[in-house]
C-alpha cells in the first residue's frame, strides 16, 4: 500500500508539474522529485519484501495492509508539509515579501510623531 499511495502521489504531481512545465510557478517539480524518490523507495523494499516472503507477499493481514496505507499517507502528508515550507522560503509569487514590506511601511508610518 505504501507503493502504490506514493505512486499514486507521484504520477499526480507530474500531471500536475507537466501542465504547468515550461513556467512551473509553484515548484512542483521539488514535489515530483520528492514523491518518485520515495516510489523508488517502496519498490526496492517490496522486492526485498517478496524475494524474503516469496508467495505470501500477495496476501498481506488486514491490519497490515491498513498500517502501510497509514504509513503511505503519512509520507504524502510530510512531502506536502516540506514542500510548503520550501515555497514560503522561496516566495515564487513575492506574496510574503509584499505583506512584509506593507507590515514595516504600516509600522514605520505608526512610529512618526
Amino acid at each position: 500500500m505504501t507503493l502504490l499511495t506514493t505512486l499514486f502521489a507521484a504520477v499526480i504531481c507530474t500531471v500536475l508539474w507537466y501542465r504547468r512545465a515550461p513556467e512551473n510557478p509553484m515548484k512542483t517539480g521539488i514535489l515530483c522529485w520528492m514523491y518518485w524518490g520515495a516510489s523508488l523507495m517502496w519498490l526496492v523494499d517490496a522486492i526485498f519484501e517478496y524475494a524474503e516472503l516469496g508467495a505470501g507477499f500477495f496476501t498481506p493481514e488486514p491490519a497490515d495492509m491498513l498500517n502501510d496505507l497509514y504509513l503511505g499517507l503519512s509520507v504524502v502528508a510530510l512531502g506536502l508539509v516540506i514542500w510548503v515550507v520550501v515555497l514560503l522560503i522561496r516566495d515564487p509569487r513575492g506574496v510574503i515579501r509584499g505583506w512584509l514590506r506593507r507590515a514595516k511601511k504600516t509600522s514605520a508610518e505608526e512610529e512618526r510623531p
